[in-house]
Parts: structure tokens; sequence; C-alpha cells
């Protein structure tokens, strides 16, 4: 079946079709690394790693190039605060990232080129422009002519006339037009710099992601993606001052995640009211969040708390402990190539369902809900005394698959119970019973079940033996 993705430019669902067969270049915007990734942050490195999975797993070869912004006025200002090197600040804080989402299940990129390393470039590309007419020098500045880009603001969908400033667009006395924005910036006293042929400087935000594109991707990358907030002004002036260097089109489909808010209210770190990844990961298996964070459509906005966090963990639990006593019994079952036909029907169901929905622009929400659906199936199955060895490796293929496309970690990630900790589990169980806790007491069973303990429950308490 063809995928469908929503083109932010066109505002509809296209068909894909890469510029090259079999191939697809594709771009995601990477983090300024002068802080630990917060949940916003992560939500668009988790969706676009699934993204190219699935990708992968329709047979395409993906070149997939994410940016690290190494050098920015926020870089400068921790650095001089904390009276160390700009440069050692952005690397201990990539490292970070790296460390962060790779937790997260997030595949490493073909690219991670940093800003500091395309200095060349990105002066080479502000030439281009200047000679083109594109682009103008003021004072050691370079600014980009957005009124001499006519199409600009297709993307956001807004008219150049009605535009006001963005994020990070300053207005400024030697601007032409309020609109233009930076291509490269006139060096401090005591700053980091490069030289230019237009003096001491750094480069503009927006440059950086257009300059390291064209130099890893070429000229029309087929995937541009990113978060919602970055469509204007940053993908916009990308488009811009991309197309106006080369004449041809940037990107052919643009994906945008939705926001992320904490408890219902707007992300703010001016207000304290944003959460760490880094510190997210030493609360909860790093594949809950993953899994949490892909049970909403992509597009739209997701609401982070801890109390929906619980929730969805108790369905990922359940999905967990069809799995692992999917594997318990193949291993207690002999040899046999038959597959039973009315589970091979029923998987095969599942399968198509889930590949429709993933076709349908990523929808990794409803995908989802086939997952619960092979689970359901798999405890049937297992309960059937007739089931052979053959259909339950089946279905323990399909998991493996679901989950490999969604980068979600469901192996065990706990050793053998010891036969205290079974017993103080068990107490702690019947401590719950005995208040009525019934949620807790289910909880602990499940969790005894997935580690393949039977419990009996008697007159004279309950017993327990390993399954």
């Amino acid at each position: 079946m063809t995928i469908k993705m929503y083109n932010t430019l066109t505002r509809t669902k296209e068909a894909f079709e890469p510029v090259e067969p079999g191939k697809v270049k594709m771009y995601v915007c990477g983090p300024t690394v002068y802080n630990y990734i917060h949940i916003g942050n992560a939500r668009p490195a988790i969706v676009f790693d699934t993204v190219r999975r699935y990708l992968e797993y329709c047979g395409y070869e993906v070149d997939y190039l994410l940016n690290f912004t190494d050098i920015d006025d926020k870089i400068i200002k921790v650095a001089n605060q904390r009276n160390e090197d700009v440069k050692e600040v952005a690397n201990r804080f990539i490292k970070a990232y790296k460390e962060d989402v790779r937790a997260l299940g997030v595949k490493p990129a073909t690219h991670h080129p940093r800003v500091t390393e395309t200095i060349s470039e990105i002066i080479s590309f502000i030439e281009v422009l200047i000679d083109k007419g594109y682009a103008y020098v003021v004072n050691g500045d370079v600014y980009f002519k957005t009124r001499k880009f006519k199409s600009y603001g297709h993307l956001s969908d807004q008219s150049l006339d009605d535009l006001r400033s963005g994020a990070r667009i300053q207005i400024d006395d030697h601007k032409e037009d309020p609109l233009d924005f930076a291509l490269w910036k006139a060096a401090d006293r005591d700053e980091v710099s490069w030289p230019s042929p237009w003096g001491d400087g750094r480069p503009g935000w927006h440059i950086e992601c257009s300059t390291m594109a064209k130099k890893y991707l070429g000229d029309t990358i087929d995937i541009h993606a990113g978060g919602q907030d970055l469509a204007f002004p940053h993908h916009e002036n990308e488009i811009a001052q991309s197309e106006a260097r080369t004449g041809k089109p940037f990107a052919n489909y643009w994906l945008h995640n939705g926001y992320v808010t904490i408890d219902d209210e707007k992300m703010s770190k001016s207000t304290g009211n944003f959460v760490l990844a880094h510190d997210l990961i030493e609360q909860y298996p790093p594949e809950l969040i993953r899994f949490y964070i892909l049970s909403v459509h992509y597009r739209h906005p997701i609401n982070f708390s801890e109390t929906l966090l619980n929730q969805t963990k108790n369905g990922f639990e359940r999905i967990k402990n069809a799995y692992h006593n999917l594997k318990h019994h193949i291993d207690r079952l002999e040899g046999s190539v038959v597959v039973d036909n009315i589970y091979q029907e029923k998987l095969a169901e599942i399968k198509d369902g889930f590949i429709k929905e993933m076709n349908d622009d990523f929808n990794t929400a409803n995908a989802i809900s086939y997952i619960f659906e092979l689970a359901k199936e798999a405890n049937v199955a297992i309960e059937n005394k007739q089931v052979t060895k053959a259909t339950l490796e089946e279905f323990l293929a399909l998991f493996d698959l679901f989950f490999t496309i969604l980068g979600i970690n469901i192996s065990d990630d706990a050793n053998d119970l010891l036969d205290e900790e079974i017993d103080q589990l068990l107490a702690a169980r019947e401590q719950a019973r005995a208040e009525k806790d019934f949620a807790k007491a289910d909880a602990i069973r499940d969790q005894l079940k997935a580690q393949h303990i039977i419990l009996e429950d008697t007159a004279q308490g309950t017993r327990w033996k390993r399954g």
C-alpha cells in the first residue's frame, strides 16, 4: 500500500514519492545544545525516528540527518556563567542528548553535523546569496532580503504583508525591512567568532540547516521534519534562502509534530513548567515513555502528566505480560511446523490493520490498538491446549515486528526474582487486598505473572510456584 503523509507545505495528505526510487533523504532539526533536552525536544526525536524506522521497514534506504547547533547565544551565556569553553559546554550536552535519546530507542542518525564544523560551507552559501542579490551587508552583518523571495510565507500559510516578527527575528535599524533575517552576525568583543569576507562573526540560526542539508543531502531533500514551533520562522527562512540559492525545491514533504503541554499548561522554562527527559528516564522505564509519546498521533498536541503516564503504564504492562507469557509457553511446547489456520487469519488481519494505520500518515496511535488486539488474541491462544508451537511463534514474530517498527524494547528487563522477593511481593499483595486496594493487588499479580510465577489462592493463603 502507498504511504501517505500530511505535508505542511500543501496542507493535505499526499502519496509519498521520493526523488530517487528506493532512497529517502530526511532532515530533522536537532537541538541547540546548552542544556539537557526536555520532553518537548524528545517528542520529535521519537516520532521521526519512528517514521524513519517505518520507511526502512517498507524497503527504503534512509539517509537521516539530525544536526546540532553548537554555537548560539544561549550556549555562550551558559559557558560564561560556568567559566567554561563554549566547545566544552556543547560537547557535554551533545553527549547527554545522545545518551537520552539512545535510552528512548532512537537510532543514531546517518549524519550528526555540527554548525562549527560547517563554517566554510555556510560562508560560501551566503556569498552566493549576496551575488544573486538576495542578501546585503551592513556593518559586518549579513541579512536576507525576505520580500525578494516572492513565495515567502507559503509554508506557514501567512501573507508576507501580514507577517509580524517571530521567534529569533529581531527588528533592527540596520535592516532594510523588519522581516529581513540574519545570515551572518558580526562578532562582539571577545565573542566566539570566525573570519569571513564581511569581518569576524558567526552564522545566523536559519542558514545553518540549509547549509548542512545541502552539504549532506543535496539541493532537494525528500522529507524535512521538526516541531510545529519551527514552521515559522525557522523553516520558512530555510525554504527562502535555500531556494533562492539553488532555484530548486528545498524539501518535497514537510512534517511537523504537535506541541507538548505539561499538566494542560504550555511548557515554559521561565515558570519552571517543563520536564527534562534526563530526569524522566531515571523515574520511568524509557520504553514506557516512548510508548506514551507514540500513543498520540504525532501531529496532535500531547499533554504530559505523571497521572496519564501511569495510566498508560497499565496498558503497556498488559502487552508486556502477554509477550513474556507467550515466550514462556513457546519454551514449554515441543516443535511443530503446523500453524493453525484460524490464528493465521487473525494474525494477517492484525498485521494488515497495523500497516494500514502506519501508511496513513504514520498513525501510531491507531496502530497501537492492533498491538492490544494481538495481546488479547495471544492470551486466548495460550489457553488453547491444542495450540501448536509454530502458531505461538507466529504471534511472537508479529509482536517483534510491531515493536521493531515502533522502536520499543519489550524484552525482559529484570532477572528472575529470588524466593524472598516473591514472598515480599505476596505479602504486599495480601496487604493491598486487605485494604481493598485491588488495583495494587492486581498489579503485583501481573508483575509476578510476567516473571512466570503461578499463584494459587487457597483457604490457607496464597501459594506460588515457578511456571
